[in-house]
């Protein structure tokens, strides 16, 4: 009962912003995201009848506190679903660093998902798996579906699962990843969201991005679907940091980077920057213009890496584990 899987974190294009149930870690509303590749999270997780208790190893160290009590929440489950008891042994690694806005969370719990249901036996689809790692992080249920995807809002696991989009704009994007280091705490974030003035205001109108951005994704429509990206991180931003601890993730360079864009946008190249709740910074273009990109976004001083469209998680081969 050992499984090795992969996946790889998430870019949100109209990101998910504070739930109603944290438990079940089900969101207000919907959201669409991309997966980026190559950097991915790597997880073997193996039910070992003879142990004594869980442990979990990411990056090396024991996870404990809260970061166990999210793992928990999803090996518990896949327990429950399984008819299982034994205790488990989770260790994973990154390839990217994390905690500094590149989705690390949605990687991590995307690929347990993945080899836990797999290591205990079940025989899911994606869209049922993505149902598994939510309630470790809402954004792992689209990292399981990969490439584009919609996690659907809903009250339960038949109606709050993702699905893949398919579009054209998939070989063609390309995604310079600025990083700009600073520790985040998206859970706080996500948790009193719904104090901001700013998010009735952000509902009301997060319908309509998302019909907006599935239909220019549909018609492989590279600047309306990358605008609508930019345009929701600014909302996103706008409610965090209207909320009661005025969370501001960005840096000095997060800003550099915004104006750098702008500035190539101004010279004819399709550039568009995008963030989640940290202070990195994505920047999407496509194949022809990703190194005239790269060279003025590494210009700033940043470090740098270049991206393409991730795949769905996968199992790997029994010679890929960890242990």
């Amino acid at each position: 009962m050992k499984a090795t899987a992969t996946a790889h974190p998430i870019q949100g294009l109209i990101k998910y912003h504070g739930m109603h149930d944290e438990e079940l870690r089900l969101p207000y509303h919907d959201s669409i995201s991309i997966c980026t590749a190559p950097s991915h999270t790597i997880t073997t997780v193996e039910f070992q009848p003879d142990a004594a208790e869980d442990v979990y190893i990411i990056g090396g160290d024991r996870v404990e506190g809260r970061g166990a009590e999210r793992i928990d929440a999803v090996v518990d489950h896949v327990r429950d679903r399984a008819g299982v008891d034994h205790p488990v042994r989770l260790e994973s690694e990154n390839s990217f660093p994390p905690n500094i806005g590149f989705g690390s969370s949605a990687s991590g719990f995307a690929a347990a998902a993945m080899a836990l249901s797999t290591a205990a036996g079940l025989d899911l689809s994606r869209p049922e798996v993505s149902t598994i790692a939510r309630r470790g992080s809402a954004s792992a249920a689209r990292a399981v579906t990969g490439a584009f995807s919609h996690l659907h809002s809903g009250m339960n696991d038949a109606d709050c699962r993702s699905e893949r989009i398919e579009t054209d704009l998939e070989d063609d994007l390309r995604i310079v990843a600025a990083h700009v280091p600073a520790y985040k705490e998206t859970e706080a974030a996500h948790r009193e969201a719904a104090e901001s003035h700013m998010f009735q205001a952000r509902l009301a109108h997060i319908h309509h991005q998302i019909d907006a951005a599935r239909d220019a994704l549909y018609d492989a429509d590279f600047d309306r679907a990358f605008e609508l990206a930019e345009h929701d991180s600014l909302s996103l931003a706008a409610t965090t940091m209207t909320g009661p601890s005025g969370w501001v993730y960005w840096q000095p360079d997060t800003i550099s980077v915004f104006n750098t864009v702008r500035e190539l946008r101004d010279e004819g190249i399709p550039a568009y920057f995008s963030t989640d709740t940290g202070a990195s910074v994505y920047v999407n273009t496509t194949v022809d213009h990703v190194d005239a990109v790269e060279d003025a976004v590494s210009a700033i001083g940043v470090d740098t890496d270049v991206w393409e469209v991730g795949d769905p998680a996968e199992i790997r081969p029994e010679s890929d584990a960890l242990f």
